[in-house]
């Protein structure tokens, strides 16, 4: 297939783009910047210029390609404060690239998360949450659920779930920033007992099942990227404390935001998740290390910095 790729250089893209290239597939991956677009050359893409704002380029590219993959989003304007104004982009986007696709029957796999979709307990392909627009992180599922809804005008859709904690050497993301709080502050916190969970899967494994969700995933799909169905917080937090030799312990409610920051709203919620669907729908199986052992390797800590933490 000719696949066209947002978010191609990003964390994921950039695990997803190559393997979409050792199966067979041609890749254009949209770039923003020239030093975007040099690494996905470099990597054996095509570049399209342009980005999420871009819609006539989006909904042409999108025309043009034989399948796409939305990794993209606007996470420096939704980390400033506008999660909003993110979600509004995100929405406007997947609405110009289902236009370019529609009637023709060609995939579009949308990358959405995990975390709080069923707070409490083991959240299923089946759950449904109910988010509302301008209400923060659920919002975007209003464009999960709008991008399911373009199967009815031809478009073979699936939106792939995946969990806070994708991660793999070099990861930049929430657990990188663990280590570097834990790092700065002289104590690796979690909240209350830290009994709450959650999921993982390793960035190469996610990766594979992108791939196969292009592939083969049926219309209205909704597929979960998950190696590990629930990691409890506190075993994250003592494994991070005895890398970095200092004391793992819990950080009170009302200190919460001062130590975690950005990452306060997310420590203490519980959302664990199942992948039992999706690997029976797709034959996906992760092969990769699990999160614990992941950062049992040692990578992390000798790549964290503190500047995840500012």
């Amino acid at each position: 297939m000719r696949v066209f790729v947002t978010g191609a250089s990003g964390w994921i893209g950039s695990a997803v783009v190559p393997e979409l290239i050792a199966a067979g597939h041609q890749v254009t991956g949209l770039a923003r910047s020239e030093a975007t677009a040099r690494a996905l050359a470099a990597a054996g893409a095509e570049v399209r210029r342009g980005t999420l704002d871009d819609l006539a380029v989006l909904r042409e590219a999108s025309a043009a390609a034989d399948g796409v993959i939305h990794l993209a989003f606007k996470h420096d304007v939704a980390f400033s404060g506008d999660f909003a104004a993110a979600v509004a982009a995100d929405r406007r986007a997947v609405e110009a690239m289902g236009e370019g696709l529609a009637g023709s029957g060609k995939p579009f796999v949308l990358a959405s998360g995990l975390l709080g979709v069923a707070p409490g307990r083991v959240a299923t392909e089946r759950d449904q949450p109910a988010g509302a627009p301008g209400s923060g992180p659920s919002a975007r599922m209003e464009t999960a659920r709008l991008t399911l809804s373009l199967a009815g005008s031809g478009v073979r859709t699936s939106v792939l779930r995946l969990p806070p904690t994708v991660h793999g050497e070099g990861d930049p993301g929430f657990v990188a920033a663990l280590v570097g709080l834990a790092r700065d502050r002289g104590v690796s916190g979690y909240a209350g007992d830290g009994a709450n969970r959650w999921p993982a899967v390793h960035r190469l494994d996610a990766a594979a099942l992108f791939r196969l969700a292009l592939e083969k995933a049926p219309a209205g799909s909704v597929l979960h990227a998950v190696g590990d169905e629930g990691v409890p917080f506190r075993a994250i937090a003592e494994l991070i404390g005895r890398h970095l030799g200092v004391p793992a312990a819990p950080i009170p409610a009302e200190e919460a935001g001062a130590h975690f920051t950005w990452l306060a709203p997310m420590v203490a919620l519980d959302s664990p998740a199942s992948a039992e669907a999706t690997r029976e729908l797709l034959g996906w199986r992760p092969v990769r290390p699990g999160l614990l052992d992941d950062l049992g390797e040692g990578h992390y800590f000798a790549n964290a910095s503190s500047a995840m933490s500012q």
